[in-house]
């Protein structure tokens, strides 16, 4: 089918969905992609990202928006250490003096930015929320958003998250809690107003892990402090302890009671943070997750691996599955094959590339959090890559 004729929706503008339609664009293939939010910003938390080379920066490659990335990108913090509950190193590493390695890292906001910008005008139609999908024969699916608009497709693409709304036509699989809960705060221009914390964090990366908790540190390129209390418990752990979430006192209260016995240093992370306190319970798909192969539709993003966000690089996975669908539908384009082909091999590198990534993540956050634990493990560093917001 020619591609003027092949009708391609992604819902969700999201990394993923959003470089697969920059790839589909450049090479002629129309698409339009469908956001439940209102506008660029929207609900997108602005916390930085850190994208690996061999995944999320090749994307944005082959996107054509390596230059544009490397201008609004910062050089991501090299330092790491690894303490328990006590303050006690246990583990740092630190660059070589001289050292040429290069780590960005991109605010969020900025990426999709960047991406929404690369994009025909007109694209991305912002405030559309699928409500619902109608199979309407030979792999043509009509979606029913709820502003009333509807539109038939010959491909839908699911890059809508977490809770996807085109998962179930492929899957009966839904997002189940991990057991563990990140809760966010922050501690603002760190070296002048809480230089205690910024040499305990240091130039990048701080865990304290001990007894199934953990209090997890990163210092972006501005000089800001993001603080992770992390622990295992009930999904709504704060209703059992009789607190708010939006209580910011009462939350904080609670978060130092569980810390308590920890070093002050430590318990300080959350005592002295500017902010408020955002409630992350994790959530994840099972593992592996796959789903027949069905005409008309595919997943990508956390939409086809949700996973926990301890060393689960959820942002450069989805970049990569964006750009490798789009890669394979530009094939089909260019030399008139079936689209079906194309996201059927796709799918059949997304399967055990994604099962891997999960299979390591919950591993990780395991490790981490084990309640028995003697002592921390230092192979997370090998993988320290946080990403609490997902893609």
């Amino acid at each position: 089918m020619p591609a003027s004729t092949f009708h391609i929706a992604i819902i969700g503008a999201g990394p993923g969905g959003l470089v697969c339609a920059r790839v589909l664009q450049r090479h002629g293939v129309p698409v339009t992609v469908y956001e439940r939010d209102l506008g660029p910003v929207g609900s997108v938390p602005d916390g930085p990202l850190e994208l690996r080379a061999a995944t999320g920066r090749a994307a944005l490659r082959a996107a054509g928006l390596e230059q544009e990335f490397r201008a609004l990108a910062h050089p991501a913090g090299l330092e790491a250490r690894l303490l328990d509950h006590t303050g006690a190193v246990l583990h740092c590493e630190a660059p070589e003096p001289g050292t040429t390695q290069e780590r960005p890292e991109i605010a969020r906001r900025a990426l999709r930015r960047l991406l929404v910008d690369s994009l025909a005008p007109g694209t991305v139609r912002w405030g559309r929320y699928l409500r619902t999908l109608h199979p309407r024969g030979g792999g043509r699916h009509q979606a029913v958003f709820d502003d009333g608009e509807t539109a038939t497709f010959d491909l839908v693409i699911g890059a809508d998250g977490s809770w996807s709304r085109v998962r179930p036509g492929l899957s009966d699989a839904t997002p189940h809690y991990s057991g563990v809960t990140f809760v966010e705060t922050g501690l603002d221009d760190v070296d002048a107003r809480h230089p205690d914390a910024a040499q305990l964090v240091g130039r990048g990366t701080m865990m304290a892990l001990s007894g199934g908790k953990g209090l997890i540190a990163r210092r972006d390129a501005h000089g800001r402090v993001r603080v992770y209390a992390a622990f295992r418990g009930a999904e709504d752990w704060a209703r059992t302890a009789g607190v708010r979430t939006t209580d910011t006192e009462a939350v904080r209260s609670a978060l130092l009671a569980a810390f308590d016995g920890w070093h002050d240093r430590l318990r300080a992370l959350l005592g002295d943070s500017d902010d408020g306190f955002v409630n992350r319970p994790l959530f994840a798909l099972p593992v592996p997750h796959t789903w027949p192969h069905a005409l008309g539709l595919t997943l990508l993003g956390d939409a086809a691996h949700l996973m926990t966000p301890l060393s689960g690089p959820g942002a450069d996975l989805a970049l990569q599955d964006g750009c490798e669908l789009a890669r394979h539908l530009v094939e089909a384009h260019t030399w008139q094959t079936d689209p079906d082909h194309a996201v059927r091999a796709y799918e059949a590198d997304l399967f055990p590339r994604s099962a891997a990534a999960a299979q390591t993540a919950a591993a990780d956050l395991d490790a981490a959090l084990a309640p028995d634990a003697p002592r921390p493990t230092h192979r997370l560093f090998r993988r320290r890559h946080l990403h609490p917001h997902g893609s």
